[in-house]
């Protein structure tokens, strides 16, 4: 087995968050859920929630312990799923992204890019 282990709880839980997160943007109250709340504050507020998350995971990976580095990396999580809901760009539209990266070495695909 790999140090990252199988993804199928992973996945299960993303479902899940997945299903949360449109469901407060279609129907949740901005005066009792976080996440309905900051999706009515729109792209920029959602994109430096997510610049934050991610700052702190990078900091906990630098020194903090394993748990920590968890909890930082379900929050980057949760904020990145947020942002795609606000932009409206499907998880599949990502799975499809990270499928036509299967196989490829990190430094070609960086090298394929345009921009």
């Amino acid at each position: 087995m790999s140090i990252l282990g199988p993804s199928d709880r992973l996945a299960a839980a993303l479902d899940y968050l997945g299903q949360t997160i449109d469901a407060r943007a279609e129907s949740g109250d901005a005066s009792s859920s976080w996440t309905a709340k900051l999706l009515a504050k729109g792209v920029d507020a959602c994109a430096d929630k997510a610049a934050e998350e991610a700052g702190e995971f990078v900091a906990a990976l630098r020194g903090e312990t394993d748990e920590r580095v968890a909890s930082e990396a379900a929050d980057m999580l949760y904020h990145a799923l947020v942002a795609l809901r606000v932009r409206g760009v499907s998880l599949d539209e990502v799975a499809a992204a990270l499928e036509k990266r299967q196989g490829m070495s990190g430094i070609a695909e960086k090298a394929g890019r345009k921009g």
